[in-house]
């Protein structure tokens, strides 16, 4: 089935009254018949994941984001270079989520090569939000993020650069994990930056993703021990994490604040100290200095004959073919890379892990993104934020991506909607993050999910 147009969801098996929202690259015609808004599992119940006779996943329809291969599937990385490539093995993540008893109903739009955060991509056109179509879905995982948030699917993977699965799991009202580096096997995934790169799960809800995060993990059992939020000491910085917030969102975190103390958790006002400028020396010289070397050992391994200097040419999208301009011509001298890998980036794991130690805190709490979705149509360069246009990439990866260079595991959970006070807009979603120590992934799922419980209605 081709993938080669904006157009492409009338190409597919994709059900009418889904296509507005542009989720879809490819949709399984074998399941197209039966794939309904509904799901048909019970997977995510408590019992699931005690029941021995069944596998952890039996039932449930995933979908992945379209750079991650599935055999027998289109694997476009949402870039025209490569709309006829056809992954013929299965990435080890997706082996193993088969293995599990998931069944794998389609590819899902992104950004383009995943270097963005809205999936306002020129070549498949944009990803649009459930919550109101001329808003974005964010990204660069954006796909996964609006199936999962129109109910067509309980789950899915995105995968997480700098923020690319909790961004749109925060824009479009869901649940999105990134784990600590290296948790989950790689192999198979178009990677952009190795030493950044990982596959997101996302949801609808926390136990959904800890369903997941244990069958990719390889880890057992599959379900989650409940946590006592009294017992839990939760640090809240504001330098940085707090500053220049939409007001929607600066609400929604006061209101889980309040909400967290109602409960006895015990909430620490501590901040990070620089780790905005610390932040800044690892990220863009580590993930703009990889990605060459990155695409290439993927277009190696596709069998297509596509050289990087072919992908870059066919770009569409004008964002990413000004960022692939720069990796192409080496804008980070390998000098500048190593010194952000052997001096910088340890002093931003110490950064956290010092901050863990120091105030003997479980999880740090921050708004994920600064502000909510905005409309498509005018932001793919700037926002509006608090009467300012502001860069829109820089802006919305400001909240994630410090943890996702240090290489901890960070969980978005939605806070609550919000109406923009012109009325123009249905209520759209803002969303809170927990980011917890290096290699405490299930602890903090355990911790989210007693968050989740603690802000349900």
């Amino acid at each position: 089935m081709r993938a080669d147009s904006s157009n492409l969801a009338q190409e597919t098996a994709v059900p009418p009254q889904w296509r507005e929202l542009n989720a879809f690259t490819y949709l399984d015609p074998r399941v197209a018949q039966r794939f309904d808004a509904g799901f048909g599992g019970s997977w995510g119940t408590d019992e699931v994941p005690n029941a021995a006779h069944r596998a952890p996943l039996a039932g449930c329809q995933i979908v992945v984001k379209d750079n991650i291969d599935v055999a027998g599937m289109p694997c476009t990385l949402g870039t025209p270079a490569l709309r006829h490539h056809v992954a013929t093995h299965d990435a080890v993540a997706i082996s193993r989520l088969r293995a599990a008893g998931a069944e794998i109903v389609g590819k899902t739009n992104l950004h383009e090569l995943a270097y963005g955060i809205t999936s306002a991509n020129a070549a498949f056109g944009p990803v649009r939000n459930p919550h109101d179509p001329r808003y974005f879905a964010g990204g660069s995982s954006g796909g996964t993020a609006a199936a999962i948030a129109a109910g067509l699917v309980r789950a899915g993977l995105g995968t997480d650069t700098g923020g690319s699965s909790r961004i749109p799991a925060a824009l479009c009202g869901i649940v999105g994990f990134r784990p600590t580096l290296g948790r989950y096997p790689m192999a198979g995934v178009a990677l952009i930056s190795p030493m950044r790169d990982v596959i997101g799960p996302m949801g609808r809800s926390v136990r959904d993703v800890a369903v997941l995060d244990a069958v990719l993990a390889g880890v057992s059992p599959v379900g989650i021990e409940p946590i006592d939020l009294r017992t839990i000491r939760i640090g809240v910085p504001r330098e940085h994490f707090q500053e220049n917030l939409d007001s929607s969102v600066a609400q929604a975190l006061e209101r889980v604040v309040t909400r967290l103390r109602e409960t006895g958790a015990t909430l620490i006002d501590a901040d990070l100290p620089n780790v905005a400028a610390v932040d800044a020396a690892v990220s863009f010289p580590v993930v703009l200095y990889e990605t060459k070397a990155a695409l290439e050992t993927y277009l190696a391994g596709t069998g297509s004959n596509v050289t990087l200097a072919a992908l870059y040419e066919q770009i569409a999208s004008a964002d990413v073919k000004e960022i692939i301009a720069q990796v192409i011509g080496g804008a980070i001298p390998e000098p500048v890379y190593r010194e952000a890998l052997t001096v910088h980036r340890p002093a931003l794991r110490a950064l956290y892990r010092n901050y863990f130690a120091e105030h003997r805190v479980d999880a740090v709490l921050l708004p994920t993104t600064p502000l909510p979705a905005r409309p498509i149509e005018g932001s793919d360069r700037v926002v509006t934020l608090n009467g300012a246009s502001v860069p829109t990439f820089a802006t919305y990866i400001r909240n994630t991506d410090p943890a996702s260079n240090a290489g901890i595991p960070g969980i978005s959970l939605p806070a609550g909607r919000y109406s923009p006070p012109d009325g123009t807009a249905a209520p759209l979603p803002v969303a809170i993050e927990l980011d917890g120590p290096a290699d405490s992934d299930r602890r903090l799922l355990a911790i989210a999910a007693a968050v989740e419980s603690a802000l349900s209605p």
